[in-house]
């Protein structure tokens, strides 16, 4: 009896020893699993295509279509041409170099050489023609500017009575652009463009100043940089902050920035780069940055301190302590959520019947909706979306609420959906709110690429000009304006008025300016940014 006693416990022992081992193997499995998919998802971001287009995979998720597409028809739409590649024609090439000056390269026969061969009389010229047409190259070169000053006297005063002392009097010379400087408006901006407009780190073109002669070294150039900006930039940048105030529609990101020397912190450390930028609907493009050294929602709230509107961004909590707001959640990076949670077979393809892609379905058809909308006004967008698009809401937040999985990265999606479900719904306030915050992503790639090449800010002056600078530059593009031209015309301007004692003067030199429109208009117009093209499928 005692023996059957032992060998029962024994048993049990075994049964509890092998269920834990089986939870050990399903837990080892799913953690596989997981890095499985991390791998496959980090591989095909890596080296797959770039596009978050929906692929197009025949018969997948047909009841959506079944349930909204006959609403979607009855919608009021506006049909827009389909974009196709533009075959070549004549008259091509010509509009190519119309905007460039020409020069014309006369082929002619030396005086010498100008007779018959057949029997030695002179030639003489019947007429020409054109040959053919070439774009040359003409390479930057450095000139010193020495500015001489005359001085003038009156030739009448000091010989009489009347006026016994003799009149001086000096030309007029242009104020610098830095005082005790050889820095002249020219180079100045031309630096500053090459940093922040084309990405180009101040090393190198240290290297490209002393192929042309000169020894150009990177701190002399972070040095004007600096002071240039805090002179003659900031209080342009001021006058844009006042104005984006003023929007009803604010779009926010933010983005890492390094600084190697900042007080109470490492030089590995990030610090951070804000953007806040007005949304489409508004007249005046305004596109600032702000540097600030922790993520802290303390920064948003000061900034947008004034503002009383609609604010676009993503899900951060920091945005929760800006004031007097409407939150509007961006689609793009809800969608995102789904698709990382679209399970990959070992071919990086995505694997049918996941709750990743039903998601992922959702948000398609709401942003297929709104690319049909494009052409409305505000008013119509908005009752459309009432009609149309809250019932495609209504079933996602159900289908989010009944989903049950074990997959991470589905319920961590899934809790995205619901723990925001307000502010994902307040883009039907109004129709001017856009689905995504695709415009602040793409204000964020300059200075992505800028962080690439340079690296890093020494100081926290240098870190505080860079978001000086990018603002004014991206804003003046998006205004259609010639940024460098824009940084040349500003620092040959600036320094000849007084601002300081009234700052209305800073009007005139605002990029939507009429003077600065007629001063430094871009010869070609950007494509405007199609904020919904990067992140939707269908």
């Amino acid at each position: 009896m005692q023996f059957l006693d032992s060998k029962e416990l024994r048993i049990k022992e075994l049964e509890n020893e092998n269920r834990k081992l089986q939870e050990k193997v399903n837990m080892l499995e799913h953690d596989v699993e997981l890095l499985t998919q991390a791998v496959l998802h980090a591989s095909k971001q890596r080296f797959g295509a770039s596009s978050e287009k929906t692929p197009q995979i025949e018969g997948q998720y047909s009841f959506l279509d079944e349930i909204i597409d006959p609403i979607i028809d009855e919608t009021k739409v506006i049909s827009i041409k389909e974009h196709k590649r533009p075959v070549r024609k004549k008259g091509d090439r010509e509009k190519l170099i119309k905007s460039l000056p020409h020069e014309i390269v006369e082929c002619v026969i030396n005086e010498e050489e100008a007779v018959c061969k057949t029997c030695g009389s002179d030639l003489k010229v019947i007429g020409k023609k054109k040959v053919r047409s070439e774009m040359e190259y003409i390479p930057a070169k450095l000139i010193i500017k020495d500015y001489v000053q005359y001085v003038y006297k009156c030739t009448e005063c000091g010989k009489n009575h009347v006026n016994p002392y003799d009149s001086i009097y000096c030309a007029p010379v242009p104020a610098p652009v830095l005082t005790h400087s050889v820095a002249s408006p020219s180079i100045t901006a031309w630096i500053m463009y090459q940093k922040y407009m084309m990405s180009v780190p101040l090393y190198r073109q240290e290297k490209d100043f002393k192929r042309m002669g000169a020894e150009l070294k990177r701190d002399m150039m972070a040095n004007w940089i600096i002071r240039s900006t805090e002179y003659w930039l900031k209080p342009l940048y001021e006058k844009m902050h006042e104005q984006l105030l003023k929007c009803s529609i604010i779009m926010s990101d933010e983005t890492t920035w390094q600084v190697n020397k900042e007080k109470g912190k490492k030089a590995s450390s990030n610090s951070y780069i804000w953007i806040h930028r007005s949304g489409n609907c508004e007249s005046l493009p305004v596109i600032l940055y702000q540097y600030t050294r922790s993520r802290s929602g303390e920064h948003a709230k000061k900034f947008l301190e004034q503002f009383r509107g609609y604010h676009v961004s993503d899900a951060y909590a920091g945005y929760e302590k800006v004031e007097g707001i409407t939150r509007c959640l961006c689609f793009s990076h809800l969608r995102r959520y789904y698709l990382e949670a679209i399970p990959l077979d070992s071919r990086k393809k995505e694997i049918l019947g996941s709750g990743g892609a039903v998601g992922r379905a959702y948000c398609d058809k709401l942003f297929k909706l709104e690319r049909k909308w494009k052409q409305l006004s505000p008013d119509e967008r908005k009752q459309n979306r009432l009609i149309y698009s809250v019932p495609i809401l209504d079933a996602f937040f159900a289908w989010a609420e009944k989903t049950f999985t074990t997959q991470d990265m589905l319920r961590k999606a899934l809790n995205y959906t619901l723990n925001h479900k307000k502010y994902f719904t307040n883009f039907l306030l109004d129709g001017r709110i856009p689905l995504s915050n695709n415009l602040s992503e793409i204000a964020v790639k300059p200075v992505a690429i800028t962080r690439k090449n340079s690296l890093f800010s020494d100081s926290v002056a240098g870190a505080e000009a860079s978001a000086i600078i990018f603002s004014i530059i991206n804003t003046a593009a998006a205004n259609n304006i010639d940024p460098y031209k824009y940084l040349h015309y500003i620092f040959c301007q600036l320094p000849n008025i007084n601002f300081a004692s009234n700052p209305c003067l800073l009007e005139e030199y605002l990029p939507w300016s009429e003077r600065v429109q007629l001063q430094c208009k871009a010869t070609t117009t950007e494509a405007t940014p199609k904020e919904e093209k990067n992140s939707e499928s269908a």
